[in-house]
């Protein structure tokens, strides 16, 4: 049985919307976009990237598929990010996308195809999608919460975990916290049931 982990980037208010560039997702009129790049330094980059290489399927909603389809196919060969996407299986999941223009894209009607990749493949990642990402989390599909957190808040924007959109879950921490010297962390979390509450402090 393979592995769903959710690949994040996110700011201390827990926003996660277009940390890749301007014009990525304006979506709300977001006017931050872009914001990760001035917290980027080697050792992060490197984290990212064995990230990236662990993975032996990709998979993401519509909307970040869109971005993902428009941007990395067109990078140069020698980009090893752009390497990686454009040569392993990816898959979206969309009920109105018929002919997926990213080649090696298959589509998939929802959370029970979802759940069947975990038969084929390893280690699948989510990265984004945050309306797939709490949809998968609420059937209880995704298995791992790979966060990279930076040092800004912005006070608006998309968030994974917004009002009435979560569940109780409970994580536990699966690797030491490791930091970064322009301030990002990386938390990697496995799911772990749900809270324990009820309990006073000094008596647990």
């Amino acid at each position: 049985m393979g592995t769903l982990s959710l690949d994040l980037f996110i700011t201390l208010d827990g926003v996660y919307q277009a940390p890749g560039g301007p014009e990525e997702d304006p979506e709300g009129g977001f006017e931050y976009g872009g914001w990760q790049a001035a917290y980027s330094d080697d050792e992060a980059g490197q984290s990212i990237m064995a990230n990236i290489d662990s993975m032996d399927a990709l998979l993401l909603g519509r909307k970040t598929y869109d971005i993902f389809a428009a941007f990395w196919p067109v990078q140069s060969p020698d980009d090893p990010i752009a390497a990686k996407f454009n040569a392993m299986p990816k898959f979206v999941v969309s009920r109105s996308l018929a002919d997926p223009s990213w080649e090696g894209t298959e589509v998939l009607a929802g959370p029970a195809d979802v759940a069947r990749l975990k038969d084929r493949f390893s280690d699948i990642h989510i990265i984004g999608s945050g309306d797939l990402a709490r949809s998968l989390l609420k059937d209880g599909l995704i298995d791992r919460l790979n966060l990279f957190l930076y040092p800004l808040t912005f006070g608006t924007g998309k968030r994974l975990f917004a009002d009435g959109t979560g569940v109780p879950a409970a994580f536990t921490l699966a690797q030491p916290p490791r930091g970064f010297p322009k301030g990002a962390v990386s938390l990697v979390y496995e799911l772990a049931g749900t809270p324990i509450t009820g309990i006073t402090i000094g008596q647990e």
